[in-house]
């Protein structure tokens, strides 16, 4: 079973925020020049590098690196604040800097690295003399206490102050765990005094939520005990990152959008199949008032004391995979250049980007980064992964298929692509060089980076080969199909453009149900694949680049609030469960408040 985080082997895909590099220094790897031989006198993880960190009080990282008045920030302690939504607002006017997203290649056990490199990029574009801070998304608890434990960059290149932002941070999941829930208590309570709206207790789809994995409470049955608790039904619970009000709550404009966003959300339907709405039970203002705080976006700092906004997480392989469209657009009013990320590989999260935020925000990207490794790559190419240290360039010449697709893929909106290669000690000479040649024949520059273990100063090249592409390619971006196509062909374009597909398949009732949205008045909607990602296919085993695949269309879901269709391939789960042996078992607390073992 496909759940919809995939329980995620160690170092394939950051969940928010993460690292998918080693939790140790890589093998061979070079130390920052900044950083004295005493700081290296033993191997660190990155929870360790991220407590000897100098950090600025936040006001003054605001003032000094983007010009923003102590008054105009709310404080969550000394390190992390909200910048204030009518500070935003005062800002319509400023020009636009340069977007920068940073994706990847189809995940591996072997690692990628998106995050890091989103964070070592921002800080060395800062290093050569850009204005430049990265937007990112909130981790999860339910994978920091999963699978891969914490999630807040990796090695030099990290967000601090690391241990909150993986944790409780400033309440923002709390509070969108709660309106969706508020949600669902007022259905309850509406059935139990009358019913009036006549809701089909049988057709109720809205569940409810919280941000941790626990497979015991996918399906469940509330209300027993007896008439004074309401009426049974069937019902279960969502990861709240998977929940629409998240989906909602990235991709607000403003409190008034939010507020229009969540009276639009279908909770079922009444005796007669028509639809209920959140707007129906007047339970639109309330939700919107629980998150009315956590809606101004939230700054923090890298390592190297550079301004990141980390707002929003939804998962991308059931909602849209990006931080909130409020943090990206007040970053591109406040930097010149700003480094954002989108979930899992390109076919996943680039895609959504660009159909979907890119669309509904009117955002044009400048430049996409690809993050790949020649390690990952090897496995695409059918090495085991304890094999990938050797050197095999016919296996990367053949996983160079998977980073072609996706360069392939991205130019097809119309952006310059660059690849990033993280470099790991046992990638060779003549493997670096196979690949920089691979990468040229699809019109792609491949830099090498090292930002994991020097911080910013390990991306230079990387930063100054963007800032030269954006300078001499200029961005001609397009979403990859119209708004008035229908919903099936607009499932079936990406289906064959990005994923490679001969076509899509679905039964009947499938099939009828895509007709009634259209009927609807939901034609025009874009549409929110989830599958596995990793793979081109549903299949989460078929490596490399498959051919000759159809994709399965299982189910099709109204997010009318988040206003995307969501089209579901395969076997996702909205509440995943967890490992046999959970990374919470490696977490403690010391005496003196010292959390270990986050990551």
């Amino acid at each position: 079973m496909n759940t919809l985080p995939n329980l995620v082997a160690a170092g394939a895909e950051s969940w928010g925020v993460g690292s998918v590099m080693s939790v140790q220094p890589r093998e061979g790897a070079a130390k920052p020049g900044n950083r004295s031989a005493e700081q290296h006198k033993k191997p660190k993880s990155d929870i360790e590098i991220s407590q000897a960190a100098k950090m600025r009080p936040i006001v003054e990282v605001a003032a000094d690196r983007l010009g923003i008045p102590a008054e105009d920030l709310i404080p969550y302690g000394h390190y992390k604040a909200k910048v204030s939504l009518d500070y935003i607002a005062s800002l319509k006017d400023r020009a636009d800097g340069r977007l920068i997203l940073v994706t990847a290649i189809t995940p591996t056990p072997a690692g990628e690295g998106k995050t890091t490199t989103t964070v070592g990029l921002g800080d060395a574009l800062n290093a050569i003399g850009k204005k430049a801070m990265i937007c990112v998304r909130e981790p999860s608890l339910g994978p920091c206490f999963g699978v891969k434990g914490g999630a807040a960059g990796g090695g030099y290149a990290q967000v601090v102050p690391m241990e909150d932002i993986n944790l409780h941070f400033t309440g923002d999941f709390h509070a969108i765990g709660a309106a969706n829930n508020l949600l669902a208590t007022m259905i309850d309570n509406h059935v139990y005094w009358g019913n009036p709206l006549d809701i089909d207790v049988r057709r109720v789809t809205w569940r409810r939520a919280v941000d941790m994995n626990d497979r015991a409470l996918r399906s469940i049955v509330t209300s027993l005990g007896g008439a004074a608790n309401g009426f049974p039904r069937e019902a279960g619970f969502d990861i709240t990152v998977a929940s629409e009000v998240m989906a909602i709550f990235c991709l607000a404009a403003d409190l008034a959008d939010l507020q229009r966003r969540l009276g639009q959300i279908q909770i079922g339907q009444t005796r007669d199949r028509k639809p209920v709405t959140a707007k129906d039970l007047h339970a639109a203002g309330s939700m919107a008032a629980l998150l009315k705080d956590a809606l101004a976006p939230n700054l923090v700092q890298t390592l190297e004391n550079n301004p990141a906004f980390i707002h929003g997480g939804p998962f991308a392989n059931i909602a849209h995979g990006c931080n909130s469209v409020i943090a990206t657009k007040a970053a591109l009013k406040l930097a010149d250049y700003v480094v954002t990320e989108a979930g899992f590989g390109a076919d996943l999260g680039a895609e959504k980007f660009f159909d979907i935020k890119c669309r509904k925000a009117g955002l044009k990207p400048d430049c996409v980064v690809i993050v790949a490794t020649i390690r990952a790559l090897k496995m695409h190419g059918g090495v085991a992964k304890d094999d990938l240290k050797k050197e095999n360039l016919e296996a990367l010449e053949k996983g160079y298929a998977n980073l072609a697709r996706h360069v392939e893929n991205v130019q097809k909106y119309g952006v310059p692509v660059v690849v990033a290669t993280n470099r790991f000690s046992s990638d060779t000479d003549a493997e670096i060089s196979l690949l920089k040649r691979l990468c040229a024949t699809s019109g792609a520059e491949c830099v090498m980076a090292d930002h994991w273990a020097l911080g910013g100063e390990g991306a230079v090249e990387l930063a100054e080969t963007v800032v030269r592409t954006i300078e001499t390619k200029p961005s001609d971006f397009a979403p990859l199909y119209p708004d008035d196509m229908s919903l099936w062909e607009k499932t079936r374009t990406i289906a064959r453009e990005i994923y490679g597909a001969e076509d899509i398949t679905a039964d009947k009732a499938v099939k009828d149900r895509f007709a009634e949205l259209e009927k609807a008045g939901f034609g025009k909607f874009p549409i929110c694949v989830a599958k596995t990602q990793y793979s081109f296919t549903t299949n989460p085993d078929a490596k490399g680049v498959p051919a000759g695949h159809t994709i399965p269309v299982r189910e099709v879901r109204l997010s009318a609030g988040a206003e995307f269709v969501v089209v579901i391939c395969g076997d996702i789960m909205t509440m995943p469960g967890l490992p046999k042996v959970p990374a919470a078992n490696n977490i403690e607390l010391a005496a003196d408040g010292r959390i270990s073992g986050l990551f």
